[in-house]
């Protein structure tokens, strides 16, 4: 079964949206204007990232590193995480659960 999900805004000059999902994976969204950030965070899934386009700079569990369009990396559970958008783009997350907060 094939649905649409609806665009959110979850911080300034990013918006989210979910791409498909079951119980056990999510693949999302995210469009980052430059300069947006992704605040630091942790949860519980596993969450693989995709860079489709733009630049970012990303900090999870403390190191950090700059990512370009076909960069991809595994971010472990429970680690802290986030991002700052050097070129606008958009990334894509995959979360194993399913993020049941997004829906």
């Amino acid at each position: 079964m094939i649905r649409t999900f609806p665009v959110v805004h979850p911080d300034q000059g990013v918006t989210r949206q979910v791409l498909s999902d079951s119980p056990e994976l999510m693949v999302v969204s995210f469009a980052f204007e430059e300069g947006a950030k992704g605040a630091l965070h942790s949860h519980p899934h596993v969450q693989s990232t995709y860079v489709k386009t733009g630049k970012f700079r990303f900090s999870v569990a403390g190191n950090s590193f700059d990512v370009k369009p076909g960069d991809s990396f595994v971010i472990p559970s429970g680690a802290e995480h986030g991002c700052t958008c050097l070129e606008p783009g958009e990334l894509i997350d995959t979360f194993t659960p399913r993020r049941d907060d997004f829906l």
